[in-house]
């Protein structure tokens, strides 16, 4: 990931959940393999809506949902040498409490990264191992008229 293909830091309005499918088309047209997206932002936020926009920028297969029964979904290309994507919802660690470290490496994210973009959800402050360069998305709900203020940066890039 690079500022070529996406600004290093930004910051936009979503109005709605089409809006913000269609700015995580934007983010996923730009994933390579290796590539590690963090989402942070509350419950209901967006952050799995965005990672539907991711996917479907990836072109991947497959419905893109917060995992309740799993951890991490892997998603294949679509298209013959397009790049997998693994969607992990890391508030599942978090919510069992113990060794989050030992939850995170049992994931085996570190490896999926070599050949696919990961896009984590409640990866702030957990996943950040996984890769120095990364782009970090938050999503702030707060404003009263339901729209969200998503941020973004590249860490490690340059």
């Amino acid at each position: 990931m690079d500022e070529r293909i996406f600004p290093a830091r930004g910051r936009r309005t979503v109005a709605d959940a089409e809006a913000m499918r269609a700015l995580g088309a934007e983010l996923g047209a730009a994933l390579r393999p290796g590539d590690l997206v963090l989402l942070d932002g509350p419950l209901g936020a967006g952050k799995t809506t965005l990672a539907q926009g991711i996917a479907a920028g990836m072109g991947v297969r497959g419905r893109v949902t917060s995992p309740t029964f799993v951890i991490a979904r892997e998603h294949r290309p679509a298209a013959p040498g397009g790049v997998r994507l693994v969607h992990a919802d890391l508030y599942r660690l978090l919510d069992a409490g113990g060794d989050l470290a030992g939850g995170l490496d049992a994931l085996d994210l570190d490896t999926d990264l070599a050949g696919a973009a990961v896009v984590a959800e409640w990866g702030g402050g957990l996943a950040e191992a996984l890769a120095e360069e990364r782009l970090e998305v938050a999503i702030d709900r707060s404003a009263a008229d339901g729209s969200r203020e998503v941020t973004w940066r590249l860490v490690g890039v340059g």
